[in-house]
């Protein structure tokens, strides 16, 4: 009854599937295997750190389980392979493993019961040959557990189970075994283990962790491309005895290399609670995983931008680990690199008034911001207009997309076809974020004039100009496109992209053409191109940046990620009013050191400096 109860819910894996295997640490490079990969195998060797020492001794090369069972905490199975400078050496290593058919796919069953408690579950463990995740480290032991009401295996396999528990690096995630998320192919669950980290989901999503009740920390992905497993279940004892087929279940020590922190090889199965307490251990668990929202957001999805936050801080400590001076010099200069340009600026006297100034760069920043401060109720609500708009093109976009039940238009001509994807969100997102922009720059046009400069007045200012704005937008976007697709035409796509800076500028303050306003921008940044490039550059970077920024602290709390990009996108909206004013400022800075280059041009002052010589007496 137990190898049939066990036989009966072995559960069905779903990996992300290799587009370029074995290197795509993206995807998922390893699977659920036997120990013997490592066990048996001639490049490993057991290890052994006396205590206090940090020099490890070898004990056996190819150690075999009779040759660890029994052994504690200061052994470690070392595979080859160095763990902070992995590269593709495991991968290939397990590639190798599978073709030579040395790798078969396993999950080791085991029938847990509690003292003291009812009923049993049926544990199933996962063994992987690496770990590659923010924590990188030999081995992995993740897996999941069935739980039933009855007390032995014949009764449990008539009243069916109670509920399901995914084990995720030191949590998991349990459910009642009728619920909807529990996708199950007759019998069997189907379950879903991250890319790298072999956590447990129930679902194809990416996922977030807070390091809190035992997730992760940064973003598990179970999402498509995917490939199924069929694992096989080996049945294994509670209690292996010496000398027994499974008698390495009673090593403790570490199933991979020595390392600091949370890249040290992990303990086995009989090392966790749940392997003697599945009952107490499942208590504890939480009944959802927060996954990273789907739809789209006004700026940068704060909880993608997390996922980022978090790989690359745990690529840095893993850095830090191999080499603490590289680490500390790279910290010191990433450190000067945003220290040097705030010292090096002016930042006093700084406001607003007048308008057309030259004005340094910090100089700018800070009027920009006192600008916003003086009318912040209708910079706001200029700024807030962007939600609604982007509400109504991504409501606009997924009617289109459910009408043609596609994500491409299709047209034939011909015997040609050609298929294209929908443009709507591509092509409406910016320009919504033009005719915002433009709202404010009309909004400082008439401050500056005296003129009513309130909301419905900066929109009435935009009448004339209206499609000027937004045809000269697209025209901006198109070209830069096109140069940026050729590659080779990046860097013009750059250049072109910091002369055409001031052409809603141009269009609104001046009432020229499109035309005009492309030439005209290109002409006023003529000599101060570099100048133009960095502060515009400081504002697109606070525009993206803060909002992520703020918005990532509240991971750790217990606000849902939807509501935590809401936040996120709700600062970006309100920025946008910011970053608009800062470049218009900068259109009146450059314009006023156009104007003192004509009044004062070098050789001029150059002329000024040479002294008259004395006059000549008859």
């Amino acid at each position: 009854p137990e190898q049939q109860l066990v036989k009966a819910y072995t559960p069905i894996v779903v990996l992300r599937a290799q587009e370029d295997p074995p290197c795509d640490i993206a995807e998922e490079q390893y699977a659920p295997t036997s120990v013997n990969t490592v066990l048996g195998n001639p490049r490993v060797k057991l290890v052994r750190y006396p205590p206090g020492s940090k020099k490890a001794v070898v004990v056996k090369t190819a150690p075999a389980a009779a040759d660890i069972a029994g052994l504690g905490k200061e052994y470690y199975l070392d595979l080859p392979g160095k763990t902070l400078d992995a590269g593709c050496t495991y991968a290939r290593d397990f590639a190798g493993l599978v073709k030579a058919g040395d790798a078969p796919a396993v999950t080791y069953a085991h029938i847990a019961r509690q003292k003291g408690h009812s009923g049993l579950a049926v544990q199933y463990w996962f063994f992987y040959y690496f770990n590659e995740f923010n924590d990188v480290h030999e081995g992995d032991w993740e897996g999941m557990q069935i739980t039933f009401d009855a007390d032995t295996a014949a009764a449990a396999l008539v009243e069916g189970p109670s509920e399901i528990v995914l084990f995720q690096h030191g949590g998991g995630e349990k459910g009642h075994w009728d619920d909807d998320k529990v996708e199950k192919e007759g019998t069997h669950p189907v379950v879903y283990p991250a890319a790298g980290s072999h956590a447990t989901f129930f679902e194809s999503a990416l996922f977030i962790g807070n390091g809190q009740g035992g997730s992760g920390l940064g973003c598990d992905n179970t999402q498509p491309e995917l490939r199924r497993l069929t694992v096989q279940s080996v049945l294994v004892p509670t209690y292996p005895p010496k000398g027994s087929q499974y008698q390495w279940l009673t090593y403790t020590g570490r199933w991979g290399q020595k390392e600091k922190g949370f890249n040290n090889g992990p303990q086995g199965p009989t090392s966790k609670t749940q392997w003697l307490e599945p009952f107490a251990w499942m208590e504890n668990v939480r009944r959802t995983s927060p996954k990273v929202p789907g739809g789209s957001t006004l700026g940068p999805a704060v909880s993608t931008a997390f996922c980022s936050v978090a790989a690359t801080l745990s690529s840095y400590y893993n850095y830090a680990t191999r080499t603490l001076v590289g680490a500390i010099l790279l910290a010191v200069a990433l450190l000067l690199l945003v220290l040097a340009p705030i010292k090096l600026t002016r930042w006093r006297p700084a406001g607003p008034d007048p308008l057309r100034q030259s004005r340094k760069t910090g100089q700018l920043l800070r009027a920009a911001r006192q600008l916003y401060g003086r009318h912040w109720r209708t910079l706001v609500l200029i700024g807030l207009t962007a939600v609604p708009i982007i509400a109504i093109v991504d409501a606009l976009d997924l009617l289109v997309r459910r009408l043609i039940d596609s994500d491409t238009v299709t047209f034939n001509i011909g015997s040609l076809t050609f298929q294209f994807l929908l443009p709507i969100q591509t092509v409406a997102r910016p320009i919504a974020f033009a005719l915002v922009g433009a709202m404010v720059i009309a909004f400082v046009r008439n401050l500056e004039r005296g003129e009513q400069s309130g909301f419905t007045g900066s929109i009435r200012s935009l009448r004339h100009c209206f499609w000027r704005v937004v045809f000269a937008q697209l025209l901006v976007l198109l070209v830069i496109a096109l140069l940026t697709i050729t590659i080779i035409g990046i860097p013009i796509a750059i250049w072109k992209f910091v002369d055409w800076q001031f052409v809603q500028q141009e269009i609104i303050f001046e009432n020229r053409s499109i035309r005009d306003a492309f030439r005209q921008s290109t002409r006023v940044i003529r000599g101060r191109w570099w100048h133009t490039a960095l502060v515009a550059l400081i504002l697109w970077v606070i525009w993206q940046v803060t909002g992520p920024v703020i918005a990532v602290a509240l991971v750790f709390t217990t606000l849902p990620p939807v509501w935590i990009d809401v936040i996120g996108s709700v600062i970006f909206a309100l920025l946008l009013p910011y970053v608009v004013v800062g470049r218009t400022l900068l259109y009146f800075d450059v314009q006023a050191r156009e104007a003192e280059a004509h009044a004062n041009p070098r050789w001029r002052r150059a002329v000024g400096r040479l002294r008259t010589p004395p006059a000549q007496t008859a």
